[in-house]
């Protein structure tokens, strides 16, 4: 009886957005005016497509894309939450549900060996086309209103879970780490026993904290951290009851 830790990407796992990071390698550090200007809610995946097309056309290559996602620093304390994961693996199963790209995390993790801290990483699929250009594609459609129409966290969540279970995988709780808007919808899906952990002072945060003060229902605990050190000290309190 595992306990399944779910991460976000950026703003938790990294201390940045791996997306907006990697315009550093354009020229002159940003994008022309009318790309930004191109951008439609809920279309962040399309955005990014013409973001890279536009790096890939101005020569920017792929291990200087590399070099530059792999300067991305941690946040604190999350490299030291990822080794005592990494100890203790046969306590938690681990994912990452997240809308950057499967390119961008795969360099993070390989960099850093934490690969086999995570068990499925579900994102937008990417890869580099036969003119070295970086594409990504949506990671799924789904009908939920709430999220944007290339990943709803929730439904990521709920199938794996349930394709666990008929593995004759079932855990004792979920523990759900994020920061951002996009992760509102699994976290008020959570049960019971279930915890949100949402970054302090990030979106994911002020809306909990909104829906508390409104006595919005939510079944689960929440517990904000801003450091890996504390979500240790969590983990620890859990894996001894």
């Amino acid at each position: 009886m595992k306990i399944l830790l779910v991460f976000d990407f950026d703003n938790t796992i990294i201390d940045d957005n791996s997306d907006t990071w990697i315009v550093q390698c354009a020229p002159e550090k940003k994008l022309p005016i009318e790309l930004q200007d191109s951008y439609k809610k809920g279309f962040w995946t399309e955005f990014m497509g013409r973001v890279f097309k536009y790096l890939g056309d101005e020569g920017v290559r792929e291990d200087e894309m590399k070099r530059a996602m792999i300067s991305m620093p941690f946040t604190p304390g999350m490299v030291e939450l990822l080794n005592f994961i990494k100890k203790n693996k046969n306590k938690f199963d681990c994912i990452i549900i997240s809308d950057s790209n499967s390119v961008f995390i795969d360099w993070v993790l390989e960099a850093t060996n934490f690969h086999d801290v995570f068990d499925k990483v579900f994102t937008n699929p990417a890869a580099f086309d036969s003119n070295g250009h970086l594409t990504v594609e949506k990671h799924h459609t789904h009908s939920c209103t709430r999220c944007p129409q290339n990943l709803c966290k929730n439904v990521v969540l709920v199938e794996f879970v349930g394709e666990q279970l008929q593995q004759g995988v079932n855990y004792t709780r979920i523990v759900y780490i994020g920061d951002g808007g996009n992760d509102v919808c699994p976290v008020t899906f959570l049960k019971k026993d279930d915890i949100a952990m949402p970054r302090k002072g990030y979106a994911l945060h002020k809306t909990l904290y909104r829906m508390c003060q409104n006595l919005e229902p939510m079944e689960s605990s929440v517990v904000s951290w801003s450091s890996g050190v504390e979500i240790i000290s969590y983990l620890q309190f859990l894996i001894k009851e």
